[in-house]
């Protein structure tokens, strides 16, 4: 078979995934034509599967209509070795000619689609819907309106229409109330307008694309909220597509829009098969339930956005989910709140792919790159340092502690203990931070911190009780170890006041965790008012997380911030510290009008940070602490050492005699499986969906929970004993499925399992949607190259090692075959695959 019917195959199959009709179906008329008002008839498509570039009546177009059979879109084909790009000037001439503004170019491989009335050709890896195109052909797309918006303080402001709270989900008045003083819903403020200011500059400039980079606490919500306004309001969206990347921001995020613009628009959460997005003008929703399985090919088409925000872009659109978001055509915003010149420092240093230092610092050039600002200058930037100056942001007061055990963790040699072998000799075991609550614990250290955080921890400036805490912990397990010390030790400090309610573990197993976030910023976590009844604060007073309450969490009145845990990633340490910057006013929540006058310090103006493991000294050479105390060293329990986890060696068994081959029976087992297995996955399924908390946790999107749940209270247990190894056997599929696809099968979410093949064309697609190759003629061996080294341990440990002469006897991928791809390519495709392509899903 030719290129070119390798090509007219490919794009045939890309028009029908999206709706486009060569033949009437349903009562609906065909919309493909090959030349004005010519209909394609079955000898044109036998012709055309040769050399669809001509025939008999001449040069051939692929005319798209619209649902009145006018004119829409032209789509010029070319074969596989052409580049889609040299049919450009003679699209836009035929285009012009039936009245239509936009183009598809397209050789099967690589496609474009041309707003003629935008600006150039952007990358897309489908094409468009019929009624998506019509949708976006509303947009009136005037950057000179963008720049013409006057943009004052008052730009946004508080709903005031009745019902809202309703819509936004706040469950009372009191709720709502709540998330207007916490989050100072009143007016930009200065910083806020100069980031606007910038983007309509950078649009003048002819800019599609912008980068906001703002401190933690300075407002980038109620910026992306403005903004938003910006161009509904002048008609160049017609929809948005928020991006957040924690299943808890979703909620918050919607119930922000809507505080400021549900007199303007509609906002939802996208939630799969509940929630009609195409109803709203804001849709909020995770860029993980997009990525996964690629669901954002299958939900959406290219031209369903006109704008697309990514918050906590360096994290929302870092590896391969940036697919996600150059997926749609338009307008992007990003916005961070990690500095680029945070890492600048390691940027030449010699580090592994596995330090965290590179993988930030890679994260950080990938958001960079995504949003057009390769010369390290985001559009906007505001840092902490600028908020502190400014009056708007708070710097902490850091306690550096440290105990005996964990200085010795801490140290070059580690914590050394002597453990007795499975032959009972004596040998020395080394354990350095890392292992902390992994392979090294100690309740005696865990309880010292804990008393440590409470004796030293910033008061409540109007009760006197223990300030509103945020713990981070090593996992699960450590987090509640962690909340029931705190609690013992709450008990002992306020005898009688707290009933083991003092400390709450926020965590993805916690039933109702990420509520307890939203009541715990809006003072009502467990109760309220647990000290003077006139006082609205949280009766809970410490939040026990892993990383829950890190990026994006909004709660101002933060006290004390406890690192029970030693952190590696900047990106992170900057989040989690960043929790506490926001100034508060404690009077706010006060309404005895008396006893306010009685308060002297009311203004948050520092919050403490407990750093137990030396974090600031990691990120900071120079560190200065504000305040140093010295812990003595825990006391032992009466044992030689902590318990290491070492695992207890089991007697085994070895024969030693003789052993022969008695009959060997050979047998196919087809793509169906055997029908053990097909009965086994059945009564799986039917144990899943008759569970009611993992039918509710799937259908809330908490895949945390779900599969948290699955793993401890499904899966080897006695009576059917349930093993994901098990499963995977069972589904009969040619690569090795993850639990999350087995969950999503069973409950409708995907209509089958996909193949290798399948997986391996949708990650090479990403690929070419992010490198947009201008080799276009070597997109083929270019794939060839992308899916044998993912899939060949061979091939890989040929091309890692470069013993290229070894591919000459290679019958998967030769010689020639790496010959036909760009020398670049040959270096890009593998870094690439390392990475952000996971091997183990195509694994058998």
């Amino acid at each position: 078979m030719g290129k070119e019917a390798d090509a007219r195959i490919k794009i045939n199959k890309l028009l029908e995934a999206s709706g486009w009709r060569f033949f009437a179906e349903r009562n609906l008329p065909p919309n493909i034509q090959l030349e004005p008002k010519v209909a394609i008839q079955m000898q044109d498509l036998d012709a055309l599967g040769n050399n669809f570039e001509k025939l008999s009546r001449g040069f051939i177009d692929f005319l798209l209509l619209n649902e009145k059979g006018f004119p829409f879109i032209v789509l010029e084909a070319k074969s596989e070795e052409k580049d889609p790009l040299i049919g450009k000037e003679q699209a836009r001439k035929y285009a012009r000619s039936q009245n239509c503004r936009f183009v598809i170019l397209s050789n099967g491989n690589l496609h474009y689609f041309w707003d003629l009335e935008r600006g150039n050709p952007y990358i897309i890896s489908s094409f468009p819907t019929p009624d998506s195109v019509t949708g976006y052909q509303k947009i009136i797309n005037d950057p000179q309106r963008l720049l013409d918006e006057k943009i004052a303080s008052d730009y946004i402001a508080l709903t005031q229409r009745p019902n809202y709270a309703a819509e936004a989900g706040w469950q009372n008045e009191a709720e709502r109330s709540g998330y207007i003083q916490a989050n100072k819903l009143r007016f930009l403020r200065p910083y806020q307008l100069n980031a606007i200011v910038a983007l309509q500059q950078a649009v003048k400039e002819g800019k599609d694309r912008f980068l906001f980079e703002m401190a933690t606490g300075t407002g980038k919500t109620l910026v992306a909220a403005a903004i938003i306004k910006l161009f509904l309001r002048t008609s160049n969206a017609r929809r948005v597509l928020f991006l957040v990347d924690r299943l808890e921001l979703e909620d918050q995020a919607k119930k922000s829009f809507i505080a400021v613009l549900s007199n303007d628009c509609k906002t939802v959460v996208y939630k799969e098969n509940r929630d009609d997005w195409r109803r709203a003008e804001i849709v909020v929703t995770t860029v993980q339930s997009l990525l996964f399985n690629n669901k954002y090919r299958q939900l959406f088409s290219p031209t369903d956005f006109d704008l697309v925000i990514s918050d906590e872009a360096h994290r929302s659109i870092g590896g391969n989910a940036r697919a996600v978001f150059d997926y749609f055509i338009g307008y992007k915003l990003g916005l961070t709140a990690t500095p680029r010149d945070y890492l600048k420092k390691v940027k030449n240093e010699s580090k592994s792919a596995k330090d965290p230092r590179e993988i930030e610092r890679r994260m950080l050039l990938d958001t960079y790159r995504t949003f057009g600002c390769e010369n390290g200058q985001p559009t906007f930037r505001y840092s902490l340092l600028d908020g502190v100056k400014e009056g708007f942001l708070i710097t902490p007061t850091v306690v550096d502690a440290r105990t005996g055990i964990t200085t010795e963790l801490l140290s070059e040699k580690g914590f050394i203990v002597t453990i007795t072998d499975s032959e009972g000799e004596d040998k020395e075991e080394a354990f350095k931070l890392r292992a902390f609550e992994k392979r090294f614990f100690s309740d005696a250290t865990n309880m010292l911190l804990c008393k440590t955080l409470l004796e030293h921890a910033l008061r409540d400036p109007v009760s006197g009780e223990i300030g509103k805490s945020i713990v981070f912990s090593v996992s699960q397990h450590h987090a509640a170890r962690l909340t029931q010390m705190l609690n013992q030790i709450a008990d002992r400090m306020f005898p009688g006041k707290y009933q083991s309610d003092f400390a709450v573990q926020v965590t993805s197993q916690i039933p109702d965790a990420q509520q307890f976030t939203i009541n715990f910023t809006n003072n009502n976590l467990l109760g309220s008012c647990n000290f003077i009844e006139t006082y609205k604060t949280s009766k809970a007073r410490v939040c026990v997380t892993v990383g829950m309450m890190t990026t994006g969490y909004d709660c101002p009145d933060i006290l004390n911030i406890g690192l029970f845990r030693p952190i590696f990633s900047p990106t992170d340490f900057i989040q989690i510290k960043g929790r506490g910057t926001r100034k508060h006013n404690f009077l706010e929540q006060l309404f005895d009008e008396n006893l306010k006058e009685s308060i002297r310090n009311p203004q948050k103006s520092v919050y403490m940070l407990f750093d137990f493991f030396a974090n600031c000294e990691y990120f900071e050479e120079k560190f200065k602490y504000d305040k140093e105390i010295k812990l003595p060293k825990p006391i032992s329990k009466g044992s030689d050492g902590p318990d290491t986890g070492t695992e207890v060696t089991l007697h085994s068994y070895e024969h030693l005699g003789e052993d022969i081959l008695k009959s060997v029976k050979e047998e196919t087992i087809g793509l169906e499986g055997m029908k053990i297995d097909r009965m086994f996955f059945e009564r799986f399924e039917d144990v899943i969906r008759e569970n009611d908390f993992i039918a509710a946790s799937v259908e809330a999107g908490q895949w945390d929970r779900v599969i948290d749940y699955v793993n401890t209270e499904v899966f080897d247990k006695p009576n059917e004993y349930y093993t994901l190894n098990k499963l995977r056997k069972a589904a009969a599929v040619d690569r090795r499925l993850t639990l999350r696809e087995i969950l999503e099968k069973i409950f409708g979410l995907i209509p089958r399992f996909k193949s290798k093949d399948e997986l391996l064309e949708e990650e090479f697609t990403k690929f070419i949607a992010d490198y947009k190759p201008e080799e276009a003629q070597a997109i083929p061996a270019m794939k060839h190259y992308f899916k044998a080294y993912a899939t060949d341990d061979k091939i890989r440990q040929i091309i890692n090692s470069k013993h290229f002469t070894e591919l000459a006897t290679n019958p998967v991928f030769s010689t020639r075959d790496l010959k036909a791809v760009p020398d670049k390519y040959r270096i890009i495709i593998p870094e690439y695959i390392k990475d952000y392509v996971s091997l183990n899903q195509f694994a058998a």
